[in-house]
C-alpha cells in the first residue's frame, strides 16, 4: 500500500490516542527489524523509546514469532477455565522469577487492567476501600487505572472514584527543601506519607500503588531507603504494597523486576509490556502466597474473556526465556552505565539540561530555561507553543524516535542495543541539545 493510502486511512478512520485529530501526519511504516523502523520512503529511524517502553527485545524477534506461529497451529484461543499449557507454564515461570513470598499469577490483557485487578484484589483481601497512589504517576487510562493515575491524563475522568488518594513522589530535584543527603530526603518523604495515611485513617487503606521507578513522568528513581520505608509503613498498618512494574519489569532497569534494585518484596506486582514485548497483548498481577490462599475459600471476583490468552502466553514464554538465554540483563547493565555517563556529560555541557536520571536503559532528560532557578522549559501540564513537540521533531529528523512528557524526553531503547548503536544515537541528542541551548540564549 502506498504512503498516501496508509496515511489517509489512518487519519480518516482512526481516532489516534492522546492527540487532537486535526493535522495529524503519521509516519507510514514499511518494516521493522531490531532497533530500527523504516518508513515507506525508505528512511530509517531508531526506536529509542522501545515504542511505548514495551519493545524490550526489539522488532522481528524470531523466537517470539515462531512461538506464536506454533501456538496458532495448536490452539488460538481457549477460555480461562480450561487448562492451557502456555498459560500454566508462563505462570510457573513468572512465579519462579519473583520473590519467595509470591504464589500465583492472574493474567490480564495489558497494564491498565492489571493495575485495576491488583487494586480489586487488594480491596477484597483487606476488606478496605482506600487506595494511595502518586501525583506523578501513570497507571493506565481506563476508568479505574485512570483514577490511580496522578498526572494530567486523569483530568478527563474527574470527578473521580471516591477513595483514591494521591501523595507526592520523592522528587528531590523539584523539592523546595535542599536535603543534605538521600537519607534525609527519604526520612522527609516517608514521614509525610505516614502522616497522610494517619489522617486518612489507616484502617480504611487497602493499598499503596507505586511505579517502582516513576516512568513517563520523569524516570524518578526513589532515594536510598525509600522503598523499604514504604514496605515498613505497609506492614505497620496492614496495607498491601503494589508495585506497578509495567514499564520497569523484564529487564528495563538491569534487574528482571525494578523492585529488585531496592530490596523489597511487594504483596502484588502488576506487569505487562515487556512480558511479550508487544508481540501479543498481555498483562497480569502476581500475588503473594497469603493473597492466593485467601482466594482458596473466597470468590475471586475477577475475570476477563482473554485472561491468559494462549497466543499471548506462548509469546510470553518465548520472550521471558529469551531474556535469560541471551543474558539480556548483562547488556542492560553495560549499556546502562554508558548511557548514564553520557547523560551526566550532557548535563555538564548543556545549560538547557536541568537534570538527568537513569537506571539501566531507562532515562529522562529534564529541560529548563534557567538551571539556577530550575524553571522548566514548559510549565506543568502545558506546552502552548509546542516547544517539546519541536524538540522531539528535531530528534526524529535525525532518525532518533522517542516521546516527551512535560519538560522531559525519555531515552529507553530496546534492551538489545549495542554500544556502537547507543553512541551513534546519543550523538544526535547532543546535537539537538546544542540547538536548545541556543534557543534559550545560553
Amino acid at each position: 500500500m502506498s504512503e498516501s493510502s496508509i496515511k489517509t486511512n489512518h487519519t480518516t478512520y482512526n481516532l489516534q490516542s492522546w492527540s487532537k485529530q486535526k493535522g495529524l501526519n503519521p509516519i507510514a511504516i514499511e518494516k521493522t527489524e531490531g532497533i530500527y523502523i523504516w518508513d515507506t520512503a525508505g528512511k530509517r529511524y531508531t526506536d529509542m523509546s522501545s515504542q511505548l517502553v514495551n519493545m524490550n527485545l526489539g522488532h522481528g524477534n524470531k523466537a517470539i514469532i515462531d512461538a506464536i506461529k506454533k501456538q496458532a497451529e495448536t490452539c488460538c484461543y481457549i477460555s480461562p477455565s480450561y487448562g492451557s499449557e502456555p498459560r500454566g507454564e508462563l505462570a510457573k515461570l513468572l512465579v519462579s522469577l519473583m520473590p519467595d513470598n509470591i504464589g500465583k499469577v492472574f493474567f490480564t490483557n495489558a497494564g491498565a487492567d492489571a493495575n485495576e485487578n491488583a487494586v480489586k484484589m487488594a480491596r477484597m483481601f483487606t476488606g478496605r476501600t482506600k487506595v494511595f497512589s502518586r501525583y506523578r504517576s501513570y497507571h493506565g487510562s481506563t476508568f479505574g487505572a485512570g483514577n490511580l493515575t496522578g498526572e494530567p491524563r486523569r483530568y478527563a475522568l474527574e470527578p473521580g472514584i471516591p477513595g483514591f488518594v494521591k501523595f507526592f513522589d520523592p522528587y528531590i530535584y523539584r523539592e523546595k527543601i535542599n536535603f543534605a543527603s538521600e537519607a534525609e530526603a527519604t526520612e522527609f518523604y516517608l514521614g509525610k506519607l505516614r502522616e497522610q495515611i494517619i489522617y486518612e485513617n489507616p484502617a480504611t487503606v487497602a493499598a499503596i500503588v507505586m511505579e517502582t521507578v516513576t516512568g513517563s513522568n520523569g524516570v524518578i528513581i526513589p532515594p536510598a531507603g525509600y522503598m523499604p520505608g514504604v514496605r515498613k509503613i505497609c506492614d505497620e498498618f496492614g496495607i498491601m504494597m503494589i508495585c506497578d512494574e509495567v514499564m520497569t519489569g523484564f529487564g528495563r532497569t538491569g534487574k528482571m523486576f525494578g523492585f529488585e534494585n531496592f530490596d523489597v518484596k511487594p504483596d502484588l506486582v502488576s506487569f505487562a509490556k515487556g512480558v511479550t514485548c508487544g508481540y501479543v497483548p498481555l498483562g497480569g498481577v502476581a500475588v503473594s502466597k497469603a493473597i492466593a490462599a485467601f482466594f482458596d475459600d473466597n470468590l475471586l471476583s475477577c475475570g476477563l474473556t482473554y485472561s491468559g490468552h494462549p497466543l499471548a502466553c506462548a509469546a510470553g514464554l518465548a520472550c521471558v526465556n529469551y531474556y535469560k538465554e541471551h543474558n539480556i540483563l548483562a547488556n542492560v547493565t553495560a549499556r546502562g552505565a554508558e548511557l548514564a555517563a553520557t547523560l551526566k556529560g550532557f548535563k555538564a555541557k548543556h545549560p538547557c539540561v536541568g537534570d538527568v536520571r537513569a537506571i539501566g536503559l531507562f532515562a529522562a532528560v529534564e529541560l529548563v530555561k534557567d538551571r539556577a532557578t530550575k524553571e522548566p522549559l514548559v510549565p506543568y501540564g502545558k506546552d502552548p507553543e509546542g516547544v517539546m513537540k519541536k524538540i522531539v521533531g528535531a530528534l526524529a529528523a535525525r532518525g532518533f524516535m522517542t516521546y516527551s512528557h512535560e519538560n522531559m524526553f525519555l531515552i529507553a531503547p530496546p534492551l538489545i542495543i549495542t554500544a556502537e548503536q547507543l553512541a551513534e544515537e546519543l550523538a544526535k541528542v547532543d546535537e539537538v541539545l546544542t540547538t536548545v541551548d541556543q534557543q534559550i540564549g545560553k
